[in-house]
């Protein structure tokens, strides 16, 4: 007698697991779980920051420490991300970015935890970081059809602006209950969802490139990045007008909890109330972007968002001096972010080949965020040293800007808000100005169109099908 016939293979595992649109959305959804404690820890460690301190310096350096590391580490993350599985990339990065979470909760349970202390594990957390980014996007695009990829951005900063809202809106009970080394142990909890979703759902690799007969070293292959943004102007021009934005986003938002706590005498609420605000926009931002897909050419959600962002969030945060104002102000300063992020990863997807994603994204976002940490360790000295003195009552400041927001507390800090938001909007304007950033969609073929024809610049699909040209350095020009 015959053996029974096996059980198909759908009723014993659920599509999900093979990937595809179901699994990218669940292992966005683990991610965001993650998410939600990190922005706990966050908002408990400023608090735990704010109350031993007071000033605005230590704060900033919190964020610079966060993001310094990963951002040096980001090119050579790409190559490991082209070249291992990237679901084991992931599940790495997350697991390694938990130590720095472990360390901080041993010395505060051993009551000896300073202020250096956060410092160097958040720089352990962000080199672990470093490879989750490129990881996840390029995943994204072997996952999703490529007309899901502006939605799916959207998605995804759906589900993480749900966390920023969720976190501090969590954080804040939980730190009159439990303190600080509750909300970190809460947060070690939501890495082990992260991990066990990425463990489950299967992430497909790109088609194997055909190895050189000798491996290039690895700063050769970081490289490539670089090599192949440079070649294309506008690629590279958007990633200039974002560097530019985020050198002004940063240098103001970087004081976003010293400004408020300042400027409500240390209420943990009303900080609490601005951070959930901020969190809020993002995710009706990423919803109307899910329901949307972005305007068709995604140039305008880029250029056209930065402007109004500007505008209508960062100068009127600091113009504000009450919670509701700067609630409504950080609303739309987060709720234009997810359009230009979508916008720009839509574009970037389409025309760049899935095996060289790991390796270019990664070189995007060095490029785009270069200026950051230099933001970050300007803020807080500006705010301390020069801003707030001017500002104070008497001070030498306060004829020129007293008028426009006010003396005392916090006054400093509010105005390079205003002045950070009016270059931003220009920023965002200047972008229509080149016309090879203005047309980037129609010059740049995708990388799944057809061959370029005779004396053409080569078209994507080529160049990922012969990287050992593109290592010689950037592709000739017709």
């Amino acid at each position: 007698m015959s053996p029974p016939a096996a059980p198909p293979a759908s009723v014993s595992r659920p599509r999900w697991r093979d990937g595809g649109v179901a699994g990218y959305a669940v292992v966005v959804a683990g991610q965001a779980v993650s998410e939600v404690g990190t922005r706990m820890t966050t908002f408990a460690l400023v608090w735990w920051a704010w109350q031993r301190t007071g000033a605005a310096t230590p704060l900033t350096l919190m964020l610079f420490f966060a993001t310094a590391p990963a951002l040096l580490l980001s090119p050579f993350a790409g190559v490991i991300v082209d070249r291992f599985s990237r679901r084991a990339v992931l599940l790495v990065s997350d697991f390694g970015a938990a130590l720095g979470t472990v360390a901080i909760l041993v010395l505060l349970a051993a009551g000896r935890l300073e202020i250096w202390h956060v410092y160097a594990a958040q720089a352990v957390t962000s080199c672990f970081q470093a490879f989750q980014m490129p990881a996840f996007q390029a995943s994204g695009t072997l996952m999703l059809p490529k007309r899901a990829y502006a939605r799916a951005a959207g998605f995804t900063s759906l589900v993480y602006s749900s966390a920023t809202l969720l976190g501090p809106v969590l954080a804040v009970p939980l730190l009159g209950v439990v303190g600080v080394g509750g909300v970190l142990a809460v947060d070690l909890g939501t890495f082990l969802v992260a991990a066990a979703t990425l463990a489950l759902v299967r992430v497909p690799r790109p088609l194997a490139e055909a190895a050189p007969a000798r491996r290039p070293s690895i700063w050769r292959q970081a490289s490539v990045g670089f090599a192949y943004v440079f070649a294309r102007p506008g690629l590279l021009g958007l990633q200039a007008s974002l560097s530019s934005v985020n050198l002004l986003l940063m240098l103001a938002f970087s004081l976003t909890a010293p400004m408020v706590l300042a400027r409500t005498g240390g209420d943990r609420v009303a900080f609490g109330s601005v951070q959930a605000a901020l969190g809020l926009g993002g995710l009706v931002g990423s919803a109307l972007l899910v329901l949307w897909g972005g305007p068709r050419r995604k140039v305008h959600g880029i250029f056209g968002s930065m402007l109004l962002q500007g505008f209508l969030g960062i100068s009127l945060f600091g113009l504000g001096r009450a919670v509701p104002w700067w609630m409504v102000a950080g609303f739309a300063v987060t709720f234009f972010t997810p359009i230009v992020n979508g916008s720009n990863q839509a574009i970037w997807q389409s025309k760049v080949p899935p095996g060289l994603q790991g390796r270019v994204f990664a070189a995007r976002r060095v490029l785009a965020q270069i200026t950051t940490p230099l933001a970050m360790l300007a803020a807080g000295p500006l705010a301390d040293r020069v801003l707030e003195p001017g500002l104070a009552p008497g001070g030498p400041l306060v004829p020129l800007f007293g008028g426009l927001v006010g003396t005392g507390p916090g006054a400093g800090m509010a105005v390079l808000f205003v002045f950070c938001g009016l270059a931003g909007s220009l920023v965002g304007a200047s972008g229509y100005l080149l016309r090879a950033v203005r047309e980037v969609e129609e010059r740049l073929p995708d990388h799944d169109a057809d061959p370029a024809p005779p004396g053409a610049m080569p078209g994507p699909a080529a160049m990922a099908a012969a990287p050992a040209t593109l290592l010689a350095g950037p592709p000739a020009q017709a």
